[in-house]
């Protein structure tokens, strides 16, 4: 990446970019060694690639795979501020380089990853869905297990023009998590206040509400990051269905309802003036105690929460440096907990801790060791971090 901000701060240079990098930092960043090794990623080096930044990603010890053309350019992006807010505009300054569900069958430990985040419009990302999941199929049709699937929009696409390809794209994926301008621009709004030029965190709630209310029955979450306003996660909840017993060979067997009615008995219209309603009530399962034995029914209240970020807002000197790759940061992090089976709460206080180490310096923070031998992130425990959040939660 190449940083430009406005004078007189100077530009910087060969700095290690890309979304997919700052999402690898993500998950790295709670994964230490040995675990590191879980964290794939793919490294495609041009033939002017920095060897700074070649040593930068072999110090993180991750499963990067690391492909080198001589024939070509490495992918170079420029970030220029608009202006004093962290308003920024992109170009790519060199061919890039995509990745498809072809580059993970050419790599069996990546292809059977437990956590993909794809970035790319709503068409491509029902593409590579599909893909992944058909070539998993195929490599072990006996094991299949299905990833998760987080979805980031890319800002050009996210018009109102895109909303219903947006919305066939939703239930294919677990989450969905536009940025605050992401989101509006879907809806064809900038999701500003009007009156104070702020993030709105009314109009997020009530575009999320929108967008659940346009597939009610399905199961994704949407995760809305609002720089120093936090995330929001928006889920539906419902009635969840009771999981079917398992017999000790690994069999599942029908569920036995507790109320066998016969019947003649659920007939419209069925009761009469002369119905025997002690015998009537005398079919129903009753317990020990006398009271008519039921099903319990499990709801899933769904989740409307708010999680703050790690930095508050503060003045001009404070923690914040730049925060170019915070959100990609903060989904990487969100996929190695959800991987891990943490509830999407959870993972999203994982990915706002992460996101804290992107953006303390221009570029990636520096990895570590502390005088007792654990790994530090700018001189921090990630551990340390997570905790003391937890805390102020």
């Amino acid at each position: 990446d190449e940083i430009e901000y406005l004078p007189p701060k100077p530009p910087v240079r060969d700095v290690l970019g890309g979304a997919g990098s700052y999402s690898a930092l993500g998950a790295r960043l709670f994964s230490p060694p040995p675990l590191s090794k879980s964290v794939g990623w793919f490294v495609d080096r041009g033939s002017d690639f920095p060897e700074a930044i070649t040593a930068v990603v072999e110090s993180w010890e991750t499963s990067a795979v690391m492909r080198t053309s001589a024939g070509r350019l490495t992918t170079r992006g420029w970030n220029g501020y608009v202006d004093q807010s962290e308003r920024r505009a992109f170009r790519y300054t060199t061919p890039k380089k995509r990745l498809t569900a072809e580059d993970l069958a050419e790599n069996p430990d990546l292809l059977q990853a437990r956590a993909f985040h794809l970035i790319c419009n709503p068409t491509r990302c029902r593409e590579l869905v599909t893909d992944i999941v058909a070539r998993r199929k195929a490599a072990d049709p006996e094991g299949y297990t299905r990833p998760v699937f987080i979805w980031e929009p890319v800002p050009d696409r996210c018009v109102p023009d895109e909303l219903l390809n947006c919305t066939n794209t939703l239930p294919l994926v677990d989450i969905c998590s536009p940025n605050h301008a992401e989101l509006a621009g879907f809806m064809g709004s900038d999701g500003l206040d009007p009156a104070t030029g702020e993030i709105s965190t009314a109009a997020i709630e009530q575009n999320c509400e929108q967008l659940l209310a346009s597939m009610p029955l399905q199961s994704y979450a949407l995760v809305v990051r609002a720089g120093e306003k936090g995330c929001f996660i928006a889920k539906n909840g419902g009635r969840v269905r009771g999981r079917p017993a398992t017999t000790s060979d690994g069999k599942k067997q029908q569920q036995k309802q507790r109320m066998p009615v016969k019947k003649k008995e659920l007939l419209h219209g069925g009761l009469q003036p002369d119905t025997d309603f002690i015998a009537l009530f005398a079919n129903l399962v009753q317990d020990d105690e006398g009271f008519v034995a039921r099903e319990e029914i499990e709801v899933d209240p769904g989740i409307e929460r708010w999680i703050p970020a790690y930095y508050q807002p503060a003045a001009i000197d404070g923690p914040v440096v730049d925060p170019t790759g915070g959100g990609n940061t903060f989904l990487g992090a969100l996929a190695v907990a959800l991987a891990r089976g943490k509830p999407v709460e959870e993972a999203c206080v994982w990915a706002s801790v992460a996101a804290s180490f992107a953006i303390e310096q221009v570029g990636v923070p520096m990895v570590g060791r502390d005088r007792d031998g654990n790994e530090t992130w700018n001189g921090v425990r990630v551990e340390d971090r997570l905790e003391e959040f937890r805390r102020r939660l």
